[in-house]
């Protein structure tokens, strides 16, 4: 059996490879002349479980108001002709109820745990290098109001098997001693020790090598233009190198999904919602971070990356625009530069921008719809390197008849 995924960043990639696992011949379409050149590239580099919780919570709606007219919001909506993102929105706001948001990042957080166990069999069977850390991600708060809310809201989260540690300042500089300087900017914080990072696009440009060492095709600078359907089967994909077939497809293209979707008569609870991120050179590691943290109260995500450190912020609610200009990165760049003072050179800092596929409940697209072989597997939104994996194993077994570890009715998209 032949699988043709339209997509080749983190999603489409770890897909090939568990379907060549599987015994399936692949074929991967990406339209960059690289692998993970795109939202792949830039991500916090985060496989964080305990960063489970969905953006659509009843505190979004003040939040996306106040962005009108204050730019140091962590979502930011920008007013728009594009009639699909408020179609998208009103949705979004739909979401947005304590008892909706709370289900939803359950949901998330089971398939989060299942993806980062495939992952490490992934690790463990491969032996791959990607920067990757594993002391856990340490989530602080600069008063101590703010930490006591956040430790109730992480208790859902344990209560879901995730382990969790409260540590007060003094146990973050101790894990982190480049925080020392900054001490006094800490009231406390949750460590979660299973949580982990690294470089999700040199992850997939290694295991893209992995898929063609096994026979795998990887088709790059391939731009797709449109999917031919007959019926209730896809018949042919046309892309800018000509035609291709296969017995089954996978759609993994991220933001782009809905588009060409749209064009078999197939709609995506997808829309782009733009990220920013620096990737800053480290001068001196004694004094740059050597353990991830995220500073809760300004929603700023810092994680060493090998000799760089990864920061990241924002989510914009944008439209398929990926400009940026050095203004949009001050913010993040001085919440840095303040916990961070020593060992970065912040005058090197790599700007770079990119679009999340985010569904109004934050929870990816996975499975069929109304087209036979046709498997989607898109919407990952602003943590689809943690989700990733599992969600790639889903579709794996789907396809090939099985039934999934992570209980279906938890990922309600999710269709046989």
């Amino acid at each position: 059996m032949h699988a043709l995924i339209l997509g080749g960043g983190v999603v489409g990639i770890t897909t090939a490879y568990q379907l060549l696992q599987d015994g399936y011949e692949v074929t991967v379409l990406e339209q960059e002349k690289e692998v993970a050149e795109s939202t792949s590239w830039g991500n916090a580099g985060m496989i964080a479980p305990g960063h489970s919780f969905v953006w659509s919570s009843p505190a979004a709606p003040k939040i996306l108001l106040k962005s009108l007219f204050m730019k140091n919001q962590a979502l930011r909506f920008r007013l728009s002709a594009d009639p699909h993102l408020y179609g998208w929105s009103m949705r979004f706001l739909m979401e947005c109820t304590a008892e909706k948001a709370r289900l939803n990042t359950l949901r998330k957080h089971r398939l989060a745990i299942h993806s980062q166990s495939v992952l490490r069999d992934v690790v463990t069977r491969e032996a791959m290098i990607y920067d990757r850390t594993t002391s856990g991600i340490i989530y602080f708060h600069r008063n101590k109001t703010a930490l006591e809310t956040g430790i109730r809201n992480m208790r859902l989260l344990e209560s879901d098997g995730q382990e969790i540690r409260v540590i007060d300042a003094d146990e973050i500089v101790r894990r982190e001693p480049a925080l020392l300087d900054s001490r006094q900017l800490i009231a406390g914080g949750i460590l979660c020790p299973t949580d982990e990072t690294g470089n999700s696009s040199k992850f997939t440009k290694a295991l893209a090598e992995i898929v063609r060492s096994r026979g795998g095709r990887i088709l790059t600078d391939t731009r797709i233009l449109k999917l031919e359907r007959s019926g209730n089967r896809i018949s042919r994909v046309l892309t800018s190198k000509g035609e291709f077939t296969a017995d089954n497809y996978v759609l993994s293209l991220g933001s782009e999904s809905p588009l060409l979707a749209r064009k078999i008569g197939l709609s995506l609870p997808i829309y782009p919602i733009k990220g920013y991120s620096l990737t800053i050179p480290i001068t001196d590691p004694e004094l740059a971070p050597k353990v991830p943290v995220l500073d809760e109260h300004n929603l700023v995500a810092i994680t060493p990356m090998g000799d760089a450190i990864r920061v990241t912020a924002t989510a914009e609610f944008a439209g398929y625009d990926r400009s940026h200009k050095p203004s949009d990165f001050a913010f993040m760049m001085d919440v840095t530069r303040s916990l961070f003072p020593k060992g970065i050179a912040y005058d090197q800092a790599h700007m770079w921008a990119g679009l999340r596929p985010m569904t109004p409940d934050n929870l990816p697209v996975l499975g069929r719809r109304d087209i036979d072989n046709l498997w989607l597997n898109t919407g990952h939104g602003h943590i689809g390197w943690t989700m990733s994996h599992g969600s790639a194993r889903i579709i794996a077994d789907l396809m090939s008849g099985r039934s999934s570890p992570v209980t279906l009715d938890t990922i309600p998209r999710v269709a046989a």
